[in-house]
């Protein structure tokens, strides 16, 4: 029988051994990380390998040298690990055990050469799978998710139909929805991060101009609001500038119009139970006193 090249296929009972060995390779990752290793030039690799603890990473190479038969990052990829650039997860955990092992700074140009490979927690992915379905149903016959748009825009629409009491109706122009205030188009622009783009939330020019209000509402990643600005549309056109078809609306530029911080708007909330009820604690106690009788 021909060798086969590691690079391009992997022999079966290669396979199988690294299968056999999955507790072998992370007894490996822990015996990495029981000494420290500032004398080595382990800090070059590009690729590391996590163990059981989130906590816990061996550089591909050791592991290479360590045990017998694994020469391909695929043997472990062919039997479940992931393979990720470190960039994907910006894990703490890694930056603190780099540091840890061989008392340096982890370098930003190195950082974006990392990878990180991983034993997803399949079990809890699958649970949680059906979890998530069960709840996308929830959504949808409560009538939150409507079409194709991710759950974070839906949800984040919904927010500001319940908060203003913006009419929804069918797009006449493109998919989705146009919502409106009384008879006027307000155009909504959901943000879901924990932290805001130095470059700002990106909204249309040409549906700013089509509408009256511009109403952008700040999610944090556990779907609560963490923050709103309502503004005519009039003014984004005016005030901000325009790259191409798109408009860059900088937190820098909008804080002031925060509602946190601005109450031009907030007489444009008719549910100021809804707008607590999903706020984030923190946003929740900065506005909590201008809706006394909620």
């Amino acid at each position: 029988m021909d060798k086969i090249r590691p690079s391009v296929n992997i022999d079966l009972i290669t396979i199988l051994k690294v299968k056999m060995d999955f507790n072998l390779i992370f007894e490996k990752v822990e015996e990495f990380c029981k000494d420290r290793h500032g004398s080595s030039n382990y800090h070059t690799d590009e690729i590391y390998v996590m163990g059981k603890s989130s906590s816990e990473f061996a550089p591909w190479k050791f592991l290479c040298k360590k045990i017998e038969g694994l020469e391909d990052i695929k043997q472990l990829l062919q039997v479940g690990f992931a393979y990720d650039p470190y960039d994907l997860y910006n894990l703490a955990k890694f930056q603190s055990w780099y540091e840890k092992q061989f008392g340096s700074k982890l370098p930003r140009e190195v950082l974006k050469k990392t990878c990180i490979v991983h034993m997803p927690n399949n079990k809890a992915i699958f649970d949680m799978l059906e979890r998530v379905n069960k709840a996308y149903e929830v959504l949808r016959e409560q009538m939150i998710i409507l079409n194709g748009k991710n759950l974070p825009t839906q949800l984040g629409e919904w927010y500001a139909k319940c908060i203003f009491g913006l009419r929804q109706n069918k797009s006449t122009s493109q998919r989705g929805f146009d919502f409106y205030l009384g008879e006027k188009r307000v155009e909504v622009n959901i943000h879901w991060s924990d932290y805001s783009s130095p470059k700002g939330v990106k909204v249309k020019k040409s549906l700013i101009d089509l509408s009256d209000y511009c109403v952008v509402m700040y999610l944090a990643t556990n779907f609560t609001i963490r923050e709103i600005c309502f503004l005519d549309s009039e003014y984004v056109s005016r005030k901000f500038s325009t790259k191409g078809h798109t408009i860059f609306l900088k937190d820098s530029d909008l804080q002031p119009y925060f509602f946190s911080k601005s109450d031009k708007h907030r007489d444009k909330v008719v549910n100021p139970l809804a707008l607590l009820k999903f706020a984030s604690p923190m946003f929740a106690t900065k506005i909590a006193e201008h809706f006394p009788n909620t």
